[in-house]
């Protein structure tokens, strides 16, 4: 059963090159769909459209040719069916962690105790509820993405999107985020779309790897690793891992003519 389905996405750019008008295909012809309950990752090289699909799945912006669809609705702007973390947490820095969270919440219209309660529980699924009174400029890098993904799951969206949400990171926050976002799944059995330049994290974390360049559909990779990956150190040192990332490192350098 698919859940979002991208069909025929295209999206084009007007742009001035040396005082000359070019046309930019930012996505072009881009296919490809996520199941209910999977976990896709998007990579491909800088500009390849990576983000400008999320974008568009998100509702943030508008395709140029072809459709978005969640559970065969189209995608007409931004809404509570899909929930959106950034690379960036984006935190509104004049409130706390829990007010943050409530944020969402409240835009959606929850009010009084299930308000706060349900912004706790979902700070206490990423392990913050001890934190819930601290502003953002009192939390590391890793606590304030954290806030950001628990803001976004206190909407209930069918589907989590994802932007790079731990290239900003070190590398030892980033490996312990990733576990608990693979928890985070496990528990709720969200569907996850997410965007990444890395591709061990595109194998630890997700069910299948599309790869992408010039705004196409390069391939699409099935990771063999079974669920629940709950030691990744483990998983890292597997047959299975290495097969699957040479065979997305050959999709990615076969894309760009270095493969040889």
């Amino acid at each position: 059963m698919s859940e979002i389905d991208l069909i025929d996405l295209s999206k084009r750019f007007a742009l001035k090159v040396d005082g000359k008008p070019q046309i930019v295909h930012a996505l072009d012809g881009l296919n490809f769909t996520v199941r209910t309950g999977e976990v896709a990752a998007l990579i491909g090289p800088s500009g390849c459209g990576k983000t400008t699909a999320l974008r568009i799945a998100m509702g943030l912006d508008s395709a140029s040719s072809g459709r978005v669809t969640v559970d065969g609705r189209v995608v007409k702007g931004c809404g509570y069916d899909r929930a959106m973390v950034f690379q960036h947490a984006e935190l509104l820095p004049w409130l706390t962690a829990l007010q943050n969270v409530m944020f969402g919440l409240e835009l959606k219209g929850v009010r009084g105790e299930l308000l706060r309660e349900t912004a706790m529980q979902c700070l206490d699924l990423v392990g913050l509820k001890d934190s819930h009174q601290r502003r953002p400029y009192q939390l590391s890098g890793g606590m304030q993405q954290r806030v950001g993904i628990a803001r976004a799951l206190a909407v209930d969206p069918k589907i989590l999107l994802m932007d790079e949400p731990f290239g900003a990171l070190d590398a030892q926050t980033r490996e312990d985020l990733q576990e608990q976002l693979l928890g985070i799944h496990a528990r709720t059995g969200k569907t996850i779309l997410f965007v990444t330049h890395d591709l061990d994290e595109a194998v630890l974390l997700a069910d299948r790897v599309v790869v992408m360049q010039h705004g196409r559909l390069q391939e699409i990779v099935t990771v063999p690793l079974p669920r629940p990956r709950t030691d990744l150190a483990a998983l890292r040192v597997t047959p299975e891992f290495a097969t699957t990332r040479y065979r997305i490192w050959q999709a990615l350098h076969a894309a760009a003519g270095t493969v040889h």
